[in-house]
């Protein structure tokens, strides 16, 4: 079953403000009207926006779980926060295997996109142009000020208009079927007071995106291509002023104004963005039509990148079970000169197709001492060497990493299999122990900590470093339950 990543935004605010009576959830939402309080505590939007992210990864199977894509949009996120105004939180960027042309913010800094935004894309300023936008939604603390606005509604109401600005953009029909069970007015109210948002998260992001030095006209460009996609979608069912963002013609208006006004800059679209729009093309749909249409691309020299498109030939080729061919393309590329990093984890992927775990292996080795801080490189190096069964190497090889990177979920997930292959267990759960704490599962991280205490084969120090942790996080769970009671108290 598909679980609608925002519908799972809805359950989530439920689920942490939904037991709160009216006057306790009242104390959280100051009164728009002073502008130095308009917002949700920053502790517990970030606790929303966790929550949210963690029931997508782990119960919407929409979510794209790729490194590399995830490098990529973190990489160009990070451009564009360097230079964003008011930016409180560690942003996380996500993906959804969609192909709407959408993309999301949620409270704490988590925006989520559409791969239908990127394969639609024409260039990497008109990515950016969107991702600066929802940046914006969330330094202007834009969900906790919606949160807040009606603060003396009953709170089914409050949750339905955040579905309904959340859902807005992607599924018209849910929103339209949530909204229609709170009162109208409100809800008209509400959505006009979204469409303010939307200009402002424009205006700011439009500076953003060239401070950041992207082509600005992209923006408009960008909104021009959205408005002939909801055009084709369309049928007439949902009123205008349900819609979550303001007259898409207004919006085209305002950024070519803004435009117009800026000295025309070109900027060169980055080769990874070529490489992930390839990717995620290639890895949606059927894979032999893939495959013809990049073979048609490239007979017909309709590219923006030709690497790009062989990438892409390569990987609906492998998906297709022609490890020959792909390999064949991976040839032609390293060839041509291409470098970087996915085409290294590509070959690697090409020799396991092929039943060469020792090659994949040698490619990765040496794409490490290439790509150093290429976390995606690791991620699949370590993978071959667990399936290997060099575990003791594969300990070796996230030590380091580890210590750069301590909050890096996936090098914990690594090491607790290598440590359960190895039979350490306590070291195993104390592993498990730290991933559940990074997702956000403190219950589950204790328990593993507990399981850890009894295991029978750690030793003083080990036994000493688990008991101080367990303390640690039975601390922060009992201060997070008393938040909880604290905001439910009458």
């Amino acid at each position: 079953m598909r679980f609608p990543a925002v519908s799972l935004a809805l359950a989530a605010v439920l689920a942490l403000v939904s037991s709160a009576p009216l006057p306790a959830l009242a104390q959280l939402l100051p009164d728009l009207g002073d502008a130095s309080s308009a917002d949700l505590p920053l502790q517990l939007e970030r606790r929303i926006g966790e929550s949210i992210v963690r029931d997508i990864r782990q119960r919407d199977p929409s979510y794209v779980d790729d490194p590399e894509v995830a490098d990529y949009l973190g990489s160009l996120g990070a451009r564009l926060l360097s230079v964003a105004p008011g930016a409180r939180f560690d942003f996380e960027f996500f993906v959804i295997r969609d192909a709407s042309i959408n993309a999301f913010a949620l409270p704490g800094g988590y925006i989520g996109v559409h791969t239908g935004l990127i394969t639609a894309s024409d260039s990497e300023s008109e990515v950016a142009s969107v991702l600066a936008h929802e940046i914006a939604h969330v330094t202007q603390r834009h969900i906790a000020r919606m949160l807040g606005f009606q603060k003396q509604a009953q709170l089914p109401m409050m949750v339905a208009m955040v579905a309904a600005v959340l859902l807005g953009g992607s599924r018209p029909d849910l929103a339209g079927g949530i909204t229609a069970a709170a009162q109208a007015g409100a809800v008209q109210s509400q959505l006009g007071y979204s469409r303010d948002f939307e200009r402002e998260a424009d205006r700011i992001g439009f500076q953003t995106l060239s401070a950041a030095g992207f082509d600005v006209r992209a923006m408009p460009t960008f909104f021009e291509k959205m408005q002939r996609y909801t055009r084709i979608l369309d049928d007439g069912r949902v009123p205008g002023y349900l819609r979550s963002h303001p007259v898409t013609t207004e919006r085209i208006a305002d950024s070519q104004g803004r435009a117009s006004g800026e000295p025309y800059r070109q900027h060169r679209d980055s080769l990874e963005y070529h490489l992930v729009r390839a990717k995620l093309r290639a890895e949606g749909g059927d894979a032999k039509d893939g495959a013809a249409q990049f073979e048609a691309l490239l007979l017909d020299g309709r590219y923006a990148s030709e690497p790009a498109a062989r990438y892409g030939l390569a990987l609906a080729l492998l998906r297709a079970g022609n490890a020959a061919g792909a390999d064949a393309q991976v040839a032609r590329l390293r060839a041509a000169g291409l470098a970087s990093p996915m085409l290294e984890t590509l070959a690697a992927r090409v020799r396991l197709a092929g039943k060469d775990a020792p090659g994949a292996l040698a490619v990765l080795k040496s794409a490490r001492e290439r790509y150093p801080n290429r976390r995606p490189v690791l991620y699949a190096y370590v993978q071959v060497l667990q399936e290997l069964g060099r575990h003791a190497e594969a300990q070796a090889a996230l030590a380091e990493p580890l210590r750069l990177y301590p909050r890096d979920p996936k090098l914990h997930e690594a090491r607790a299999r290598s440590y359960a292959a190895q039979g350490k267990r306590l070291l195993q759960h104390q592993s498990q122990a730290e991933l559940y704490a990074l997702q956000g599962i403190l219950p589950a991280a204790i328990e593993q900590l507990q399981l850890a205490q009894v295991a029978g084969d750690g030793d003083f120090y080990e036994l000493s470093v688990v008991e101080a942790r367990l303390k640690a996080l039975r601390a922060q769970h009992a201060e997070e339950l008393k938040e909880s009671r604290r905001a439910g108290a009458p």
